[in-house]
């Protein structure tokens, strides 16, 4: 009389490991869409490409002096990784690439790219909720008058406040196409006198204090130097889990988190 429990159990274990497994291979397909769509800003602009790496390595400074957990982390490195993604929209590449001044209509076109960026991630959300949400917000501004949705204070997603302050610093401390680098002093000011307008105050002392800024400062010395090519890597034929992406980007190693100055939430 035990047998059909016994088999019953079986066949419970049995749909338990192939879901297990089949969501395994759904997780390393999503992790490889983010991956290829790295790889698609690089192809469409290095110098994109090479911003959202910069401002990846500036909030994850920042979100581990905030204490942030490893699963924050992730999300916080992807939404700076995609928070331009909707660049690559061919009815902004043209306007985004002109060197000369924009008008009025084309900086409205351009501030369309926050929702565009989450329309292109959206269908990622079974595996990854917080990306588009961040990528969305990452223009809002703590005093509400930010764009698209005019979000205030803490009602601004924690992740996406973090990567506004590092996609700001980036874009003071890096010379562009129509825009010459200011010096970090000079950053450091904007990012003061954004201080509650623009930006979250706490964060923003934060991102100002020693530990945090001298490390944000070596990031910037760092891709200032000497470039060096570096092979691209094989990703390893591993058909194990793959729940979390670390992209391969990342050659540095988390500083300490200054746990003694993380802002309250």
């Amino acid at each position: 009389m035990r047998i059909l429990p016994l088999a019953a159990g079986i066949a419970t274990g049995a749909l338990f490991v192939r879901e297990r497994q089949r969501r395994q291979a759904a997780e390393r397909l999503a992790a490889a869409v983010l991956e290829t769509l790295l790889r698609a800003i690089d192809a469409n602009d290095g110098e994109t490409g090479g911003h959202v790496r910069r401002v990846a390595r500036y909030a994850l400074l920042l979100g581990e002096a905030a204490d942030m957990d490893d699963s924050e982390l992730h999300n916080v490195e992807r939404i700076a990784l995609f928070h331009d993604v909707g660049k690559i929209d061919e009815a902004l590449f043209d306007i985004i690439h002109d060197p000369t001044d924009l008008t009025d209509a084309e900086r409205d076109a351009v501030r369309t790219h926050p929702r565009r960026g989450a329309d292109v991630l959206a269908p990622l959300a079974a595996f990854y909720p917080e990306l588009a949400e961040g990528v969305l917000s990452h223009h809002e501004r703590w005093d509400g008058s930010g764009y698209p949705r005019r979000l205030t204070g803490k009602s601004i997603p924690f992740a996406a406040r973090v990567v506004t302050i590092a996609d700001a610093f980036d874009a003071m401390t890096y010379t562009r196409r129509y825009r010459t680098a200011r010096s970090a002093d000079e950053a450091c000011e904007m990012l003061m006198a954004g201080r509650g307008a623009q930006f979250d105050p706490d964060l923003v002392d934060l991102f100002l204090s020693p530990p945090v800024l001298n490390d944000a400062l070596d990031v910037l010395r760092e891709d200032r130097g000497p470039r060096r090519r570096t092979p691209p890597q094989t990703p390893p034929r591993d058909s194990g889990p793959l729940p979390k992406l670390s992209f391969r980007w990342r050659t540095t190693t988390p500083s300490p988190r200054a746990q003694d100055l993380a802002p309250k939430r």
